[in-house]
């Protein structure tokens, strides 16, 4: 992420860019982190790690919004300038163009992050999560938030 965001950089201005994060890999989380540190202030994720992409069947989807809060906040981040980050509720965006493949990260997943660094979103975490759940049982879909997942578990 790194190396690619100082490519880009080069040419593009860091107010001009945002992250997407699918979470396939498990990397979501440390690539906003560095999007972040590099001054990238927009990151996309959605409530439950929900959606898909269509060019990778079986994929997870975007990061869920609760895990990035959480891991935000675990680092003691006070503040990274993020000025937005946009959600897909449940991560229902997806990707038409690959049937089956995973969507935005969560929402939750973002938000505990951030929260865990400091920075205050103004977004009530629990709420996002029931949101998420109500909508996960509407569709009857897991929900890929990582951070939900463990909520509900506790």
């Amino acid at each position: 992420m790194a190396e690619m965001l100082r490519d880009v950089l080069t040419e593009v201005p860091v107010r001009a860019l945002a992250v997407h994060c699918h979470d396939t890999y498990g990397q979501a989380l440390p690539n906003i982190l560095i999007a972040l540190q590099m001054g990238v202030s927009v990151v996309d994720c959605s409530v439950a790690g929900l959606g898909g992409c269509p060019f990778a069947k079986g994929a997870s989807g975007n990061v869920a919004t609760e895990d990035v809060l959480y891991m935000l906040h675990g680092l003691g981040i006070e503040t990274m300038g993020v000025s937005v980050v946009d959600c897909s509720v449940a991560g229902l965006g997806g990707c038409p163009f690959a049937k089956g493949a995973s969507g935005n990260v969560a929402t939750e997943d973002v938000l505990y992050m951030l929260h865990g660094l400091g920075i205050e979103t103004g977004v009530d975490l629990l709420k996002v999560i029931e949101a998420g759940e109500f909508i996960c049982q509407a569709l009857r879909r897991a929900s890929s938030s990582k951070v939900s997942r463990a909520i509900k578990n506790i």
